[in-house]
């Protein structure tokens, strides 16, 4: 578990602290700072970059941010959501931590980068089925607001964790996915209530940040095959 803050490139830092700031922002201007909110897109954005690196800590930090995630989902009703991430992404990036700390690259600094097989492929599409269905009746029993967008989140929720715990360069393009969904579910809330146009300011960062990060696992993949 070496500290990922001493591998940064400085286009990395600019990343980060550009992220950070442009997220602390958003929030002064929004005129109602919710701490929760600001914490919670800090550590994700700090995840992300770290995970950029393959760096374990990411996963760790993933944990923090989907209990966090969960809580500010429960508030505006926004079930799938918050089980998503309580459910079913926590309990991933924990099962990814596990797997990572046990398979370092040569370097020790970073995860070894695995390929999708065809079997890694057949078991995500049948099991983000199975899931997608079953989490769909879920939020219709709750009655949850934007149900197609919030069951679409979940698959590529579901899709973007498993990856992650495969080690694949692909989990940064199923997090970017899902950060396409989320700016839609959290733009139909802000005109509901302005108070979470800082949310959709977040995923937009979040998905720069995932793209980014693709970029760096199919470089350390190039050089690690």
């Amino acid at each position: 578990m070496s500290n990922p803050i001493k591998t940064l490139t400085k286009k990395e830092w600019g990343l980060w602290i550009g992220s950070l700031l442009i997220i602390a922002v958003s929030n002064v201007l929004s005129g109602d700072i919710d701490l929760l909110i600001l914490i919670a897109a800090w550590i994700g954005i700090t995840s992300l970059i770290f995970a950029a690196k393959g760096n374990v800590w990411s996963q760790i930090l993933m944990i923090v941010f989907s209990v966090l995630y969960g809580i500010i989902s429960w508030q505006f009703r926004y079930w799938g959501e918050m089980i998503t991430y309580l459910g079913m992404t926590m309990p991933m990036a924990i099962w990814s931590t596990i797997t990572w700390l046990k398979n370092p690259a040569k370097n020790g600094k970073e995860v070894a980068i695995q390929r999708l097989t065809k079997k890694h492929i057949v078991g995500i599409v049948f099991f983000g089925t199975i899931i997608t269905v079953v989490f769909y009746y879920i939020l219709y029993l709750f009655d949850t607001p934007n149900i197609v967008f919030s069951t679409i989140s979940i698959t590529t929720s579901f899709i973007a964790a498993s990856c992650t715990m495969l080690r694949t360069s692909y989990y940064a393009l199923g997090y970017a996915s899902n950060d396409i969904v989320l700016i839609i579910l959290w733009a139909l809330a802000s005109i509901d209530d302005p108070v979470y146009i800082p949310v959709l300011v977040n995923f937009v960062i979040f998905f720069l940040n995932d793209m980014y990060g693709f970029i760096s696992w199919k470089k350390r993949e190039a050089i690690q095959s």
